[in-house]
């Protein structure tokens, strides 16, 4: 995203900025470039580098647990971000030609004035926490627009305003080490937030920190500005200018060259998201899984366009050759192949094709006189691709997460195209027509394989639906225990139950009666031994799923499930008939359970369950905003004192047994952990709950005690909160 490495060129006007892009400098700006830029320029720019990169992950986690938790939101941060960088660059471009040059200090001074009225930065919950109707992309596009917008666009435009300062200030003198200083803060901003600012700093402190910098930075770009622009005389802008008239008129850019920019930079973009997106959605939404990819995309523009020399097509080519068929068997592998093994995948995946796309954009680079029109197509491709893939993918591949498979193919395609434009199989192959034979049939085969994963998906799904929350289908299957039907989230079942009548009650999947919740259902004190007139539960389930859980509801019983999703909502009614049938109340809450939790507590209505199950994993991914501390001291608030507090922890990839037993020594709780069996007559899979209640009531009974199972001692207790969750310290080996 960061193009910052594109646009020395724009910054020093129109002449010495090809050696920056090409690394070949004149006698003259070699020797310049001896000479340190001077310190304000160096200082503003490089804090402006690091800001940038650093409000992006901390807004994305800062208001990740308000829309749900899912991968959507870092990919509606990311189009944002990218929009609001083509903004930057435009408003560069158009302040650097088309103001008088003694008014840019002055104009440039009142925005960043302005900007400073937007810190700090922190979105206002009250205002901000969305309502169950609104539409989450477009909530997310207006809250950054009106947090971050202004200072986001004014540190974005720093980069090129700054260095045609500098240019202008140092006539002769090259600002390639600004260049390099931006990105080194780029990439350090990105690599430093999940390893050192996350974990030593609260959110809030992270927020404050970011605000009281930029003020440092407005200071420091208002002196450049006020300085460079109004301070001084206009005979190195003129000398600029004549340089410029001397080397005379290039020929425009043909069509085909404007589109092929515009495709290159569009389809590397669209694959940074498509892989952050295809990540997170089987893992958890977690920074240092929005930072790799993003941190990979930025390495290779600063590798492409420092040298042309460090992009060799040959050798990254065949790096995308191999590494296309291994994302493919990852894709068809799914949450079964060990996550460690996907996300090096994907990552390698990720950086063969920005190598190549972006290496073939500096190959393809126009003559100077028309580089910052190369560089706001690049801008708008990395816009471009950010809206196919947030706003259109959606709408376009209803029945999956498929912009993954289509940015792949995007990227090899226009790389071939692009080899054949240049005359790269006449260059490097004897026989450059059965050379191209060979990478059409390639492509052609990549093509296959990856269709027959969307075809195959299509034809077992008797109904799908994707939305902001991720991808529902519905398939009927039947074998030796009958006929079901199955709701799958994702690559992972979240909810089967039998068509016939006679079995059609029975609690299936992860809810079996010997599981977690099915045990405190059945053998909850006031259960079995309160009067009968008084044993009626009050039970709230965070995830509604198919609505299995309510197949235990007894008349009388209160049954209240929190469902973020409105599809899960539709499926589960016009599909599943758990609900309807239940013998107990049932109310559905729509929205995210966290937020209309709090806003019942803020209201004075406290729902004072009996049992409260928390089971609102999407796919195998984790929403880490409910299984906190805070949180927990939410669901607290909502419990009766002898409730009790479930946690569904079966999972693949991750061990969550140090979280939960972190989570109940904090709060003094008692905890069991209630691993039931499969059973394939009834439907019923392996299931892992965790159980947690301020007294020992329940769990000294002996039916429960029974059912027990001790914990694991691999890992010591482990306690999350809203501001740090460590992902890593519980993968399983």
């Amino acid at each position: 995203m960061e193009k910052e490495c594109l646009v020395n060129e724009a910054a020093g006007g129109d002449s010495a900025p090809t050696a920056a892009l090409d690394g070949r400098a004149s006698a003259g700006e070699q020797a310049g470039e001896r000479g340190a830029p001077a310190t304000q320029f160096a200082v503003t720019i490089f804090l402006s580098a690091f800001l940038l990169f650093q409000v992006q992950p901390l807004m994305g986690r800062y208001i990740l647990p308000w829309f749900g938790g899912g991968p959507a939101v870092w990919t509606a941060c990311m189009l944002f971000f990218q929009v609001a960088l083509l903004g930057g660059y435009t408003y560069a471009h158009l302040l650097s030609t088309h103001v008088p040059r003694r008014l840019h200090g002055w104009l440039h001074t009142t925005l960043l004035g302005a900007s400073l009225l937007a810190l700090p930065i922190t979105p206002d919950p009250e205002i901000w926490k969305p309502a169950a109707d609104d539409l989450p992309t477009l909530h997310i596009l207006r809250l950054l627009l009106f947090n971050v917008g202004l200072p986001y666009l004014l540190l974005s435009s720093t980069g090129p305003l700054v260095q045609r300062w500098f240019t202008e200030a140092h006539p002769g003198r090259s600002p390639y080490r600004l260049y390099a200083l931006s990105n080194t803060g780029s990439l350090l901003a990105l690599l430093s937030y999940p390893i050192v600012f996350e974990p030593a700093l609260t959110l809030g402190s992270q927020a404050t920190a970011w605000s009281w910098v930029y003020g440092l930075f407005v200071i420091l770009c208002v002196w450049s500005a006020l300085r460079e622009t109004t301070g001084r005389g206009n005979a190195p802008w003129e000398r600029a200018i004549q340089q410029v008239r001397a080397t005379g008129r290039a020929a425009a850019p043909r069509f085909t060259s404007v589109l092929l920019w515009l495709g290159l930079s569009a389809a590397a973009s669209a694959m940074l998201l498509a892989t952050t997106n295809q990540m997170c959605q089987e893992v958890a939404v977690v920074p240092f899984l929005w930072v790799l990819p993003l941190a990979l995309y930025l390495l290779s523009f600063i590798v492409c366009f420092d040298h042309e020399r460090w992009y060799q097509r040959r050798r990254f080519g065949l790096f995308l050759v191999v590494m296309a068929p291994l994302a493919c068997a990852v894709l068809y592998g799914g949450v079964h192949v060990n996550i460690r093994i996907q996300i090096a995948i994907y990552s390698l995946t990720l950086f063969a094709c920005c190598m190549t796309c972006h290496g073939e954009l500096v190959r393809a680079k126009p003559d100077p006189r028309h580089l910052t029109l190369f560089y706001l197509l690049v801008a708008a491709g990395g816009a471009l691709g950010g809206l196919l893939t947030a706003v259109g993918a959606p709408r376009l591949f209803g029945s999956g997460y498929w912009e993954f498979h289509v940015s792949l193919i995007a990227c090899l395609a226009l790389t071939l195209l692009a080899w054949r434009k240049s005359g790269a199989w006449t260059r490097y192959f004897r026989e450059p027509g059965w050379a191209w034979a060979g990478a059409a049939a390639f492509l052609l085969a990549l093509i296959g394989a990856l269709g027959g994963q969307v075809v195959v998906l299509a034809e077992n799904a008797s109904a799908t639906a994707r939305n902001f929350y991720g991808i529902l289908r519905l398939t009927d299957v039947s074998d030796s225990s009958g006929a079901k039907r199955a709701l799958s989230h994702g690559k992972v079942v979240h909810g089967i139950q039998f068509l016939e009548a006679e079995k059609r009650a029975w609690p299936t999947a992860y809810y079996g009666p010997a599981s977690g919740v099915g045990l405190a259902i059945k053998n909850h004190p006031r259960r079995v031994s309160a009067a009968p007139v008084d044993r009626n539960l009050r039970v709230g389930a965070v995830g509604l799923g198919v609505g299995t859980v309510a197949a235990f509801g007894e008349p009388g019983d209160y049954f209240r499930f929190y469902e973020i999703n409105p599809d899960v909502v539709r499926f589960c009614k016009e599909y599943f008939s758990y609900v309807d049938d239940s013998k107990a109340e049932v109310e559905i809450v729509l929205g995210d359970a966290r937020v209309q939790l709090e806003r019942e507590a803020a209201q004075g209505d406290p729902q004072a369950f009996d049992i409260l199950a928390v089971d609102a994993f999407s796919s195998d991914a984790i929403p880490i905003h409910l299984i906190t501390q805070e949180s927990v001291g939410l669901y607290l608030k909502h419990l009766k004192p002898d409730g009790l507090l479930l946690f569904h922890i079966t999972n693949r990839s991750i061990d969550l047994t140090p979280v939960v037993r972190g989570l109940a020594e904090d709060f003094g709780l008692h905890a069991m952990r209630v691993t039931s069996p499969q059973d394939e007559t009834r439907g019923i899979s392996t299931a892992s709950w965790a159980i947690l209640a301020r007294d020992e009531a329940f769990l000294n009974q002996d039916a429960v005690r029974y059912s027990a199972q001790p914990w694991p001692n691999e890992r010591p207790p482990l306690l999350w909160t809203d501001d740090f969750a460590s992902l890593w310290q519980i993968l399983k080996r």
